[in-house]
């Protein structure tokens, strides 16, 4: 507690306070921005932070890392288009609350619950950090292997509907993550001889069109009279969730923040997957489970919180280890190695004061991202006033931006519009899209991973119940697939 004392000391000085709230304030409007990310965003920043202090750096960074997950929040409940990857969930159950006239709702429920996960994920980074540390380095190819395909078999949980369709989806969303270069030998494969493909799909032009731009055909081929949305509420206080709404969030926030500082920890699980996995939980244990897809306030709460407390918990093995979760987090990596600081279990004890700042500042820039998002709620739900006819040419302009944007490749655009067209059949057909890009993003990790382990054992398959990590994982995956497909077994039967 005195270390931590100590790391406000550093970052409560005005020149850390100003970096604070402009990673937070960049970070926002980065999220908001479909298309552009954190890592875009911090690489074209590091060269900035060459000259400045350390502490300084990793604080603005950091805030843009961790606001991101607030900002993209906004597009995705007004407009259903995910401006960051990780809020490609919040599109299913938060445009939907929008469309009813509790977007104000929506973003408050949104904010809160981001808040509070980061709070909490910023206190696990305090008072947990080395043995989760210790928890990490058990993990191995075989273990991550079993922890994806138990995210596999979420799938099940998922499926609200009919189970052959989330199989067909899931299967789908397999077969794109199977595009591009093998990840073993790396020869090329499925990309039928087009360079474009030969990096495989990249996850915002497969997410944009699928929700982005399938929703502008959707608004195409309505009458207006279809495409009224409930007017929001007038005054601050309408924007406020309701006492049921608040009340229905508050387990879905204390989930959705375990489960995803839990799955931040891990190199290659992340936000997106924590807010997958939270809202398969959530539609799970809900009592009316035929409601999440059409405005359930627990599809929103539950993976908002595991997002923003997902990115969270990637610090823990940056910090303690010096072991980067994700691309980004190895980006804030090289910023600690340009300035003479290596992560892991020697900076508690030769710069303190880098280590205890950034945890500080993380408690400071949750304060000033809540601050920053609360009153701008009234101004963001404004956007649902304009008339369709201008708002639909609006997204379809966005879209395409963001599409272009996060790698500055143009054969992105014509993908995006692709998987615009694929999006808006499988939707007029009941398909679930969340099933493709949940699949999508854990196949080639489980791929790789599943390689990997038979590379090392020759081809053993018992490799993966040599440790009781990876037989607890293969264990959960067997019982998520059975929880899944027992309701539907004792429907089939009455």
């Amino acid at each position: 507690m005195e270390a931590l004392l100590g790391g406000f000391a550093v970052v409560l000085t005005p020149a850390n306070l100003f970096y604070c709230f402009i990673g937070a304030l960049l970070g926002t409007i980065v999220g908001i921005l479909p298309g552009l990310g954190p890592l875009t965003t911090i690489a074209i920043l590091l060269p900035i932070t060459f000259k400045m202090d350390v502490t300084s750096a990793i604080i603005m960074l950091s805030g843009i890392y961790y606001g991101v997950a607030y900002g993209g929040t906004v597009t995705s409940v007004l407009m259903r288009i995910p401006g960051e990857a990780s809020s490609v969930v919040t599109c299913l159950d938060g445009y939907e609350m929008a469309r009813k006239g509790r977007a104000g709702a929506a973003l408050a429920i949104a904010a809160f619950g981001s808040f509070v996960a980061g709070t909490i994920g910023v206190i696990g980074i305090t008072f947990l950090s080395p043995p989760l540390a210790r928890l990490v380095l058990a993990f191995g190819p075989a273990e991550y292997a079993m922890l994806m395909l138990a995210g596999l078999a979420m799938v099940t949980y998922m499926a609200g509907g009919s189970l052959p369709r989330a199989l067909l989806m899931a299967a789908f969303g397999l077969l794109l993550g199977c595009i591009g270069s093998d990840p073993m030998n790396m020869t090329p494969r499925m990309t039928f001889d087009v360079m474009a493909l030969g990096d495989g799909i990249n996850l915002v032009p497969l997410a944009i069109g699928l929700f982005g731009l399938s929703e502008v055909l959707f608004m195409a081929q309505k009458r207006p009279d279809e495409l009224k949305v409930m007017a929001p509420p007038s005054g601050l206080l309408g924007f406020m969730p309701s006492r049921d709404e608040a009340r229905r969030s508050v387990a879905p926030v204390a989930r959705g923040t375990v489960l995803g500082f839990l799955v931040g920890l891990l190199p290659g699980g992340g936000a997106v997957i924590a807010s997958f996995l939270s809202y398969g939980i959530e539609r799970k244990l809900s009592r009316h489970p035929e409601t999440f897809g059409h405005g359930a306030v627990e599809g929103l709460a539950g993976p908002e919180s595991a997002n923003n407390a997902g990115t969270t918990g990637a610090f823990v093995p940056l910090l303690c280890m010096g072991i980067p979760a994700n691309a980004i987090t190895a980006l804030l990596l090289g910023a600690f190695m340009i300035h003479g600081v290596t992560p892991g279990p020697t900076i508690l004890e030769r710069q303190p004061e880098v280590f205890w700042g950034v945890v500080a500042s993380m408690y400071i820039g949750n304060v000033m991202l809540l601050v920053l998002n609360l009153p701008l709620i009234g101004l963001f739900v404004r956007i649902l006033d304009i008339p369709r006819a201008y708002l639909t040419p609006m997204i379809l302009v966005v879209c395409l931006i963001g599409v272009y944007s996060s790698n500055g490749n143009a054969a992105d655009v014509p993908i995006a519009v692709l998987f615009g067209f694929i999006g808006y059949a499988l939707r007029r057909h009941g398909y679930d899209l969340g099933i493709v890009i949940l699949a999508f993003v854990l196949g080639p990790i489980f791929e790789r991973s599943v390689r990997q382990a038979l590379a090392i054992s020759d081809g053993d398959p018992l490799v993966f119940l040599h440790s009781p990590l990876s037989a607890g994982f293969a264990i959960a995956a067997v019982l998520i697939l059975l929880a899944g497909l027992w309701p539907r077994r004792l429907a089939q039967q009455a």
